[in-house]
């Protein structure tokens, strides 16, 4: 008989709307633990089971009821021989594409790749004019097969100073399904996060800079190019609140946004007023939808959490 998840961290009410997303009984579980630093977290509909990034151990894991955490994808993101001598080697972001296949942004290797069904990688993007990507950290694919990503050096044995890096600038991308790869935002100081509302007409970016705590909401076009940047929200007043940066977040079906941060998980409401956070009281890189789609699974440095909502993910 599995042990009852530990209940934890503190939910804080900010706003009446926030009722509307967390059900006033709803706590904080904590489900798994013993991650170095787990990122990426990503449902499996298929198996029912969560798969995420433990960066510092270059694997994919899964956790899933009953049977705790066991490895899935060894070195999923650094394969060369050489031994890597920074601290994040590691896959960062996972997804799925729209047929399925798990999508992963590869720190070590620079590169976002699909797995195919026989485990072969096929990379989707490694360099950008020639030049190799930074270490890509978080991806999100549109209806329409558009893939967005964004490109900070956190992978990169010496971050922003590696002298390793090709590329001036850290990148937010679109690379369509024909191959095109093109840079929609080239002057984040360090994106990271990356969603989109749920009628994709705004691109969400989280900005982890503590010189620029930001969350920025872009405009999609038509065409799927990104225009009119605009400050969504500002964290810099809560940075002496808790431990973390913007880093990872989701939107829910209504449009409300969970964005980790400072002390844990932010949530706005689709006009950018904070409803509310949750506290996790560690540094916490990411979330996402799970089981039915209304439970996040959260990634929280070395562990990994649960919280039931009142909406779903879109």
């Amino acid at each position: 008989m599995s042990a009852k998840p530990a209940v934890f961290g503190v939910i804080e009410r900010l706003d009446p709307r926030f009722d509307e997303v967390i059900p006033s009984d709803a706590v904080l579980e904590r489900v798994a633990e013993g991650i170095e630093w787990g990122e990426g977290p990503l449902g499996d509909p298929v198996s029912g089971s969560l798969l995420f990034s433990d960066i510092p151990r270059n694997g994919i894991f899964r956790w899933a009821p009953g049977s705790g955490v066991t490895l899935a994808l060894d070195r999923s993101g650094y394969t060369g021989a050489a031994p890597f001598t920074g601290r994040e080697p590691g896959s960062n972001g996972l997804t799925f594409d729209l047929e399925g296949q798990l999508v992963i942004a590869q720190h070590g290797n620079r590169r976002i790749v699909r797995r195919e069904h026989d485990g072969r990688f096929t990379v989707l993007a490694d360099r950008y004019e020639g030049k190799r990507l930074n270490s890509p950290n978080d991806l999100v694919y549109r209806s329409s097969g558009d893939l967005y990503f964004t490109d900070p050096p956190y992978g990169l044995p010496d971050t922003f100073q590696d002298a390793t890096k090709e590329l001036a600038f850290y990148g937010v991308y679109r690379l369509t399904p024909d191959g095109e790869l093109s840079v929609q935002v080239p002057d984040l100081s360090a994106p990271n996060g990356v969603a989109f509302s749920p009628d994709e007409k705004t691109l969400y970016v989280s900005n982890s800079d503590p010189n620029r705590p930001v969350w920025m909401a872009y405009t999609v076009e038509g065409d799927g190019t990104l225009s009119k940047g605009r400050e969504f929200a500002n964290a810099s007043p809560w940075m002496r609140e808790g431990a973390g940066l913007p880093d990872g977040l989701k939107v829910g079906a209504r449009g409300h946004v969970f964005a980790t941060g400072p002390g844990g998980i932010h949530v706005f409401a689709p006009d950018g007023t904070r409803i509310g956070r949750i506290q996790t009281g560690v540094p916490t890189g990411n979330l996402n939808w799970g089981e039915d789609g209304s439970v996040l699974y959260i990634t929280a440095n070395h562990w990994i959490c649960r919280l039931r909502t009142t909406t779903k993910g879109h």
